[in-house]
C-alpha cells in the first residue's frame, strides 16, 4: 500500500480533506500536525525563507513516503519543499503560490483556479462515504431512536475571523429550532465544534433540552457520522466548507444558517449550492425535498493514482 504524508496544521476541516482523499484513494495515512518555531510562526508560510527554519522536525522525519499531502497554505508551503526524485507533492486547497511547485493540486471550484496539474472539486474533500454512513447508521440508529422523526441534525460552527456566531445568533437560532420542535414536532440533535462559543451551547441547551432536544455534551465517541447517517434533514452554520461538503455528500435535504460577516470564496461555495438546489437558506422552517449526494472525492482521489502513477 503506498503511503501519504499528511501535512497541515491542528485544523479538523484541514484534516477531513487530506484524510478524506487519502483513503478514498487507498492510502496508508501517515498524519504531522504541522508545529511553528518562532519567529515564523507569526510570519505567512509564502515568506517563510526555509521550511527546516519554520517547522517541527516531525514534518521531515525520514524515510519520507512517495506521496506528501500538505492541506492549507502551511501544508502546501512543506509539501513543496519535500518535492524532488521519488517524492511527489499535492496541494489540497488553494495553495498560494506558483502551482508549478506541485505534481498536482486539489482544489475546490469556488478556488477559482485552474492548470493542467489542477484536479477541481465542486466541494471540498472530506471522509463521508455511503460505505462509512452505512455502518455509522447501524451504529447510531438506536442511540436517536426515542428522537421524533422527521430529526433535524444540527451541525455548528463558529467565528472564524470572516463570520460571526454569538450570543444573539444563538438565541435567534434556539427560539427557531424550539418553534419548530413546538409546531412541527420534530426530532433535533445538535453537535457543536471546537469553534462554537460555550455561551452558545449553554442557551442552546437551557432552550432545548426541556423540549427534548439533545445537545452533545463532548463526552464519549463522537456522534457526527452517526447524525450525518441517522438525519433526515441537516442543518448547518454557513461558515465552513468543510463542514457543508460533508454534509451535501449525504442524501437528505441541507439547509445553511447564514451568519454575520462576509468571505467571498466561502460565501461564493455556499451560493453555489443554493442555485444548484442542493442546500436551502434555512428561514425558520423545515421542508423536506427530494435530493442526493453530492461527493467529488473518490473522482478526485482516482484521478490523482492515475495521473501519479499509482
Amino acid at each position: 500500500m503506498v503511503t501519504a504524508r499528511i501535512l497541515c496544521t491542528d485544523l479538523a476541516g484541514l484534516r477531513a480533506q487530506a484524510l478524506g482523499l487519502a483513503e478514498a484513494a487507498g492510502m496508508d495515512a501517515d498524519m504531522r500536525t504541522l508545529e511553528f518555531q518562532p519567529p515564523w510562526d507569526k510570519i505567512s508560510p509564502r515568506l517563510w525563507p526555509n521550511i527546516h527554519w519554520a517547522v517541527g522536525a516531525d514534518a521531515f522525519e525520514p524515510p519520507l513516503p512517495a506521496v506528501v499531502l500538505g492541506c492549507g497554505g502551511a501544508g502546501a508551503r512543506v509539501a513543496a519543499g519535500l518535492r524532488g526524485p521519488g517524492v511527489k507533492a499535492v496541494a489540497i486547497q488553494h495553495p498560494r503560490m506558483n502551482l508549478n511547485k506541485f505534481d498536482l493540486v486539489m482544489a475546490a471550484r469556488h478556488d477559482g483556479i485552474t492548470g493542467a496539474n489542477v484536479i477541481v472539486t465542486r466541494t471540498a474533500l472530506h471522509r463521508v462515504t455511503q460505505p462509512r454512513l452505512a455502518a455509522e447508521l447501524i451504529k447510531w440508529a438506536p442511540v436517536f431512536a426515542p428522537y421524533r422523526r422527521p430529526l433535524l441534525a444540527v451541525l455548528l460552527g463558529g467565528s472564524n475571523g470572516r463570520y460571526r456566531f454569538e450570543a444573539a445568533q444563538g438565541r435567534e437560532l434556539a427560539g427557531h429550532l424550539a418553534a419548530l420542535i413546538r409546531r412541527d414536532r420534530i426530532g433535533v440533535v445538535i453537535t457543536p465544534s471546537r469553534r462554537t462559543a460555550p455561551e452558545i451551547v449553554k442557551i442552546l441547551r437551557e432552550t432545548l433540552e426541556p423540549l427534548g432536544g439533545w445537545i452533545w455534551d463532548g463526552a464519549g465517541e463522537n456522534p457526527y457520522f452517526g447524525m450525518l447517517a441517522c438525519a433526515d434533514a441537516i442543518l448547518c452554520t454557513a461558515d465552513s466548507v468543510s463542514m457543508v461538503s460533508e454534509a451535501v455528500a449525504t442524501s437528505v435535504p441541507v439547509f445553511l444558517l447564514r451568519l454575520p460577516g462576509k468571505s467571498a470564496r466561502i460565501g461564493a461555495f455556499m451560493d453555489s449550492l443554493v442555485d444548484a438546489g442542493r442546500v436551502h437558506d434555512f428561514a425558520g422552517k423545515l421542508e423536506l425535498w427530494d435530493t442526493q449526494s453530492l461527493d467529488d472525492t473518490q473522482m478526485a482521489a482516482q484521478q490523482m493514482r492515475d495521473r501519479l502513477g499509482l
